[in-house]
């Protein structure tokens, strides 16, 4: 699985992992700011993309927005990982998949599939 996280100020591949997972035969990337983030997403392809609202210089809500519209293969799965649940709320009216406060992450259904 390629997971590609935009997230500023906690790493996800240590949340994931305090969170019980096995990321055995993963590959994920964090970027901690969401300068370039199509070009970010058109080059690592991930399966499972996850957004921060609250990340400079865009939001989370405006990286999906702008993905949404681009001619970039849309990940299978994206997520809103705020943790302000409005925040989420409004990602996944603008096309998230999933959306989970940023603590609970490890929690997602997606990671046993």
């Amino acid at each position: 699985m390629r997971v590609l996280a935009f997230e500023d100020h906690y790493d996800i591949e240590a949340m994931l992992v305090a969170g019980g997972l096995d990321l055995t035969g993963w590959t994920i990337e964090q970027r901690w700011n969401s300068s370039d983030a199509l070009e970010h997403i058109r080059r690592f392809a991930p399966d499972v993309l996850l957004l921060d609202h609250y990340m400079p210089p865009m939001t989370g809500y405006e990286v999906l927005e702008r993905l949404l519209n681009a001619d970039i293969n849309r990940p299978a799965t994206i997520v809103a990982m705020s943790s302000d649940v409005k925040k989420n709320q409004a990602m996944l009216e603008a096309g998230a998949d999933e959306a989970v406060v940023k603590f609970d992450l490890a929690s997602l259904a997606l990671w046993s599939t």
